[in-house]
């Protein structure tokens, strides 16, 4: 049996639960914070979670084990079979993760863990995140779901990373980006979060949660 393994207070470790739990395929999980023992490295060349055990060995990177999973466990696809739409999803997770989650994630210490992040990096960060919220405006119009009529890869990751991103710039800059810049986008992670498979997810981050700020309160003092 497939096992996942991460925490899931992570946006990319319920991304990839979210598509196994939407193909139907059977997996456990097992809790993995980022460390320096070498057996995460065996499993994971940089260090990172999620990645996905199966019995050829491991997987990583969570776009990586959606495009695996995809090709391994083609029932209930999550990509469309022509050949430009499939582009056009991979073409939207990328917008979301390159330009949007990995550009909020430099004030998510101010938005979540009591930090305060510099004001050129706030600066710099509001002025990306309106660039890339544009971008994925001009890709999705969110009326249904991200990519169009069907629920798609795109929605793995979109339903994991925009609740974040609206309560980041909420909390940072006194502003709702997401709410503000893309409304549909808003409309849209609400009706999302009500998809059984999402608010599972959700569910069981929020139980999780604990076990990831005993992890955070652990490094803060030095642990490993």
């Amino acid at each position: 049996m497939l096992k996942l393994c991460g925490f899931p207070a992570s946006n990319y470790h319920n991304k990839v639960k979210l598509a196994l739990l939407e193909k139907n395929v059977a997996f456990e999980e097992e809790i993995v914070y980022p460390s320096k023992d070498p057996a995460l490295y065996a499993a994971s060349p940089m260090g990172k979670v999620p990645f996905l055990r199966t019995d050829r060995g491991p997987v990583a990177e969570s776009q990586v084990i959606l495009d695996y999973l995809e090709d391994a466990y083609p029932a209930h696809p999550l990509y469309p079979t022509d050949a430009y739409e499939r582009a056009r999803v991979r073409e939207i997770i990328t917008i979301l993760e390159l330009h949007l989650e990995l550009v909020v994630r430099r004030v998510y210490g101010e938005a979540f863990f009591g930090g305060k992040a510099p004001d050129p990096v706030k600066t710099e960060v509001e002025k990306l995140l309106v660039k890339g919220l544009t971008a994925l405006a001009s890709r999705c119009d969110f009326s249904a779901f991200a990519a169009g009529d069907a629920f798609t890869a795109a929605d793995c990751a979109a339903s994991m990373h925009l609740p974040g991103l609206a309560f980041a710039t909420k909390v940072v800059f006194g502003r709702d980006m997401l709410a503000e810049l893309l409304p549909a986008a808003k409309t849209y992670t609400k009706r999302i979060g009500e998809r059984p498979t999402v608010a599972r997810v959700n569910e069981e981050r929020k139980a999780g949660l604990a076990g990831f700020n005993d992890y955070i309160a652990a490094k803060s003092k030095g642990g490993s």
